[in-house]
């Protein structure tokens, strides 16, 4: 799509380590966002061993799709949670590629 519109620079980027380390917040951003989620899943996984009540679906993915798929997916198989739901053991990795094209369009946006 870059090519079609014409909106890409010179060559293309793939330098993500230089793109986070320009914007120091985003990458602040995503590290916060990504321990809250881990520690939703633990929770939610201590929940579920216990039997109280427990942190909706909706929540999970959501905290995934802000930007804590990592954490998401680091919680599902570190914890043994949630990895025969479909919508986590699909959802996540599709979320986290989501991102990863996202992180990439906007590293090649023509400044």
């Amino acid at each position: 799509m870059l090519f079609i519109k014409g909106f890409h620079g010179e060559e293309i980027n793939i330098a993500f380590w230089e793109f986070f380390g320009r914007n120091k917040i985003l990458m602040i951003y995503l590290g916060i966002i990504n321990v809250i989620t881990f520690l939703a899943f633990a929770i939610d996984k201590l929940h579920a061993i216990k039997g109280k009540r427990r942190i909706r679906i909706i929540t999970l993915l959501g905290l995934a799709f802000v930007g804590g798929s990592a954490g998401a997916l680091l919680g599902m198989y570190t914890l043994r949670h949630k990895t025969k739901v479909y919508y986590f053991t699909v959802g996540v990795p599709l979320i986290m590629i989501m991102q990863a094209v996202v992180v990439f369009f906007v590293m090649n946006i023509r400044g």
